[in-house]
């Protein structure tokens, strides 16, 4: 299948604010008692996490070929706001940034977005070093997660610049001047997999559609290690099973 990608792209895009799952009351993290095999036990809001058979990331391996349709990333200029929350750094979006599908007549607004590192989806059982997540909503809360694998190769200079203004504390905010992503902040004209899925951090919440761009972009493993450094080694939740679900490109 193929279709095209048409990126009209500014620091919106990665600044694919990245709020993950809800935050919620209980704490977990990604290892020891509170870590990802757990999180079903840690709250009952988390319940998903154990019981939920539709949940996220999974091994992309497409069931069925089929004709897609066309994305269109309608992201405008704006500055980021950086947040360290223990978890991940989230790049915060403002409104005004939309995923649009237009054979569907659907658009999603950006909400955020997020790393992850290794990468949680894996593709024919391999891991990528990292994984961005730009999640998107409609007017009736419906949430579409457009995932984003950075394997490696050429230092990236976007990730530099979103970098320079890491913060290094937990729940430490900065706010960065830079403004306009120069090309290259996604891949251009890409296939994706698609499926149905959940948030990869608790609640677990199901009712997610997934969109993994299969080109991944390149960072450098010194870009990639720089954010284990304030986050942690591994943020990523293991493959879960995919039952009975299908997954399209």
């Amino acid at each position: 299948m193929k279709h095209r990608l048409f990126l009209a792209i500014s620091l919106g895009a990665l600044i694919f604010s990245g709020v993950q799952a809800a935050e919620s009351g209980a704490h977990w993290s990604y290892e020891g008692d509170d870590g990802p095999e757990h999180w079903g036990e840690l709250s009952d809001e988390f319940s998903r996490c154990k019981d939920g058979q539709n949940q996220s990331p999974v091994d992309l391996v497409a069931d069925f070929h089929v004709e897609l349709p066309e994305l269109v990333f309608e992201y405008h200029g704006t500055p980021i706001r950086e947040t360290n929350n223990g978890h991940t750094i989230l790049l915060n979006s403002v409104p005004g940034n939309f995923l649009a599908i237009p054979e569907k007549g659907w658009k999603y607004e950006l909400q955020q977005g997020h790393f992850h590192s290794p990468s949680e989806h894996t593709v024919n059982g391999q891991h990528y070093p990292m994984e961005i997540h730009l999640v998107h909503t409609d007017d009736k809360g419906q949430l579409v997660v457009v995932g984003v694998m950075v394997e490696a190769g050429e230092e990236n200079e976007m990730l530099n610049k979103i970098w320079s203004f890491m913060p290094e504390q937990v729940g430490e905010t900065r706010e960065s001047p830079i403004s306009v992503f120069e090309a290259g902040v996604l891949p251009p004209t890409r296939d994706y997999f698609s499926y149905g899925g959940s948030l990869t951090t608790p609640p677990c919440s199901e009712g997610v559609s997934w969109i993994v761009l299969q080109q991944p972009l390149t960072a450098s493993m010194e870009q990639v290690e720089r954010f284990k450094q304030r986050v942690g080694q591994a943020t990523n939740r293991p493959v879960q099973k995919k039952y009975a679900r299908s997954i399209l490109d």
